[in-house]
């Protein structure tokens, strides 16, 4: 069926990638849904318009410079208007039907809680919440009896093929990854590698973090770290297939010999109307799927020696201490600094496992967070010593890979 109750919807990060595509299915079935907040970190511009034809109650900028611009904007539209990260927890405890959780890093771990907190369809595109504190998270989300949605192509998959009830007959789970836009080249061929080039995904479009992510496979080790807290089968359980054309998003193999693939064109759409519509569907908009147009679907096993991320997140796993918050704290602030042309493609890596180490080394340093507070203090010594780190090591900005002089580097931005 086709038939969705009228629902009262939140969109956190409507600017960036998966906010505009939620947008999309918003306003195609307008009548349906009622749009209580929306957000953005400081595309005014689209957030304004959005909020305008969407008819939403309350348009909350993270940049706090741009709130009187925001209220400016907005004037005489009957709109609420509100800023920075007060405006965000505000936002978030309003309680609503289902909420899209788009905002980018670890920055959205405080809002997403307050939402988690009301109850309700929490629909999770965020990464880092479930990477850096997930055990925590899921707790939280237990407690107030929210239900979470995973909108990760990868996640929402396993969740449709996935049966709680029957884990136990469940072999193994694959994640499949395109491999990014390097999948074939040599390390040596990275050595030089912009993050022009890091951002060319061959069959996503994303925001700037996590391409660069998709291009280290960072993201499939944040993604091997979250399954773990969203599908309790054991981390041991989980592999990871290269797919380069996207098209099978996850399998579910069980003790019978039998697998489970979920298919569907490599469209963010797909899986975001899939949450929007739960526990019925709706059409995504997206072109009909033929795999006789496809014709072939490669897949190999993803070498952890090949994308050593890969290893890491299976360490922090294995370790089940602080390390999944340093090795995401770590991420986010290398990933950053190769975009600010401080570090090289080829260092991101190095830069995060040499943070783990050098902290589980230290007496104490990595012990389980017990408590959020704990969380955000790890993530903000790690942080530290990671940038303390590559400023150390820096190379001279004429070696590295860069933006010739006087011309704008576009990836600096802060993802909406």
């Amino acid at each position: 069926m086709d038939v969705i109750k009228s629902r009262r919807v939140s969109v956190f990060g409507s600017t960036g990638s998966i906010g505009r595509n939620t947008i999309e299915l918003l306003e195609a079935r307008a009548d349906e849904f009622q749009v209580e907040v929306l957000t953005a970190h400081s595309n005014i511009e689209l957030l304004c318009e959005q909020a305008v034809r969407l008819n939403a109650k309350t348009a909350v900028i993270g940049d706090e410079t741009l709130f009187p611009e925001l209220k400016e904007r907005l004037r005489g539209t009957g709109i609420t208007c509100a800023a920075g990260a007060s405006g965000l927890l505000e936002a978030a405890a309003r309680p609503v039907d289902w909420t899209m959780v788009a905002i980018v890093g670890m920055d959205c771990l405080k809002p997403a809680l307050e939402i988690v907190a009301q109850g309700g369809c929490v629909a999770m595109a965020n990464k880092e919440c479930l990477a850096a504190a997930g055990k925590l998270f899921m707790e939280a989300a237990q407690r107030s009896r929210a239900r979470l949605l995973p909108v990760d192509s990868e996640h929402n998959a396993i969740f449709q093929l996935f049966d709680p009830e029957r884990a136990e007959w469940i072999d193994y789970i694959t994640l499949t990854a395109s491999g990014g836009p390097f999948r074939n080249n040599t390390l040596d061929e990275l050595e030089n590698v912009t993050p022009a080039q890091a951002l060319q995904h061959p069959t996503w479009s994303m925001g700037a973090k996590i391409s660069i992510d998709s291009a280290t496979l960072m993201n499939k080790g944040l993604e091997l770290i979250e399954a773990h807290w969203l599908f309790p089968v054991g981390h041991e359980k989980f592999r990871v297939m290269l797919h380069p054309q996207s098209v099978v998003h996850a399998m579910v193999a069980y003790v019978d010999g039998s697998v489970m693939a979920h298919m569907s064109a490599p469209d963010m759409r797909v899986p975001i109307a899939h949450a929007l519509a739960y526990p019925e569907r709706m059409r995504a908009g997206t072109a009909s799927f033929d795999l006789a147009k496809i014709g072939a679907l490669d897949f190999e096993p993803a070498c952890e020696k090949r994308f050593p991320a890969l290893r890491l997140a299976r360490t922090a796993l294995e370790r089940d201490d602080g390390s999944a918050t340093v090795l995401n704290a770590a991420n986010e602030v290398a990933v950053a600094a190769f975009l600010e042309l401080r570090l090289r493609f080829t260092d991101i890596l190095p830069a995060i496992e040499g943070v783990l180490e050098e902290m589980a080394a230290a007496p104490g340093a990595l012990g389980t967070p017990q408590n959020f507070d704990d969380v955000f203090e790890l993530d903000r010594l790690a942080r530290r010593k990671t940038l303390e780190n590559i400023n150390r090591r820096a190379r001279s900005r004429r070696n590295l890979p860069h933006t010739p002089a006087g011309v704008p580097n576009p990836h600096m931005e802060k993802i909406a």
